[in-house]
């Protein structure tokens, strides 16, 4: 036997060894995710139903999501219950229901678990870009969370849910539904670099029942954001205030700040 042959074997044995010590992929996955499970739970709660449909046998995630959902509604309400004492039903509820919707799960996924590549598709799913859709890494989240119930119990489902929503639930507290529209509307328009929102008012109908309509206004263009209609001008506004607030938290690159003159400078432009 040559001499070099136990020279490769033990560099081979090294080489074992290094790659062994290195994280795979999956590991990386639950890492992130910030618990464990065992590999055939794991791979249900990444399968999707076009893999199952391809691969008969394969069992999917859509029961583990609905579990998953059921858990992060529960600790999501519980936190807010607890974090929140002085916010009333409507408040905490339109919070949590921002907290844990499809737009806020999705970026989770997207940010924090990064599970697109890990996702079980079918053929025809895969080639429409299903490891990208919203509604399924929505369901990915809840189907990852309900596999760590299943496996593990509420104490460690509560702190997964913790570790991926406590960030979205302190975000919702400091603007949307946690305030009251108009003023999170300006928060917004504040830390977007706009000026202050402004309300243009009309009133139709008898005066005996008369209707306001409230258009918010953002920027120098006095672009109309959102429109909205009350039997008072508050409610009127407090409406529009939504609608506004909701298009620039949608699409922010649409209203970029604008450099504004300053007021003696508009003065002096008047004169």
């Amino acid at each position: 036997m040559p001499q070099n042959t136990g020279t490769d074997t033990t560099s081979e044995t090294a080489e074992t060894a290094d790659t062994t010590e290195m994280p795979s992929p999956q590991q990386e996955l639950l890492s992130r995710l910030g618990t464990t499970l065992s590999p055939d739970l794991l791979v249900q709660a990444l399968t999707h139903r076009s893999f199952s449909h391809e691969h008969e046998g394969a069992p999917n995630y859509e029961r583990l999501e609905f579990l998953g959902d059921a858990v992060l509604e529960f600790v999501s309400t519980e936190t807010l219950y607890r974090v929140h004492p002085d916010m009333n039903e409507g408040q905490l509820a339109k919070m949590r229901a921002m907290a844990v919707s499809e737009k806020a799960l999705s970026q989770i996924a997207r940010e924090k678990l990064q599970v697109g590549p890990y996702i079980l598709l079918g053929h025809g799913e895969a080639e429409s870009g299903g490891a990208e859709k919203s509604s399924i890494l929505c369901d990915i989240v809840e189907s990852l969370i309900g596999a760590t119930f299943v496996e593990h119990g509420i104490d460690e489902a509560r702190k997964v849910v913790h570790h991926l929503v406590d960030d979205e639930l302190k975000k919702v507290a400091t603007e949307g539904p946690a305030l009251d529209w108009k003023t999170s509307l300006t928060v917004k328009a504040h830390g977007m670099g706009l000026e202050d929102p402004r309300y243009r008012m009309a009133v139709s109908g008898p005066e005996y029942a008369q209707v306001f309509t409230a258009r918010a206004v953002v920027g120098d263009d006095d672009e109309v954001l959102g429109v909205g209609t009350g039997s008072s001008k508050r409610k009127a506004q407090l409406a529009a205030a939504k609608v506004a607030w909701t298009e620039l938290d949608t699409n922010p690159s649409k209203h970029p700040a604008k450099k504004h003159h300053r007021q003696g400078d508009a003065k002096s432009q008047r004169k």
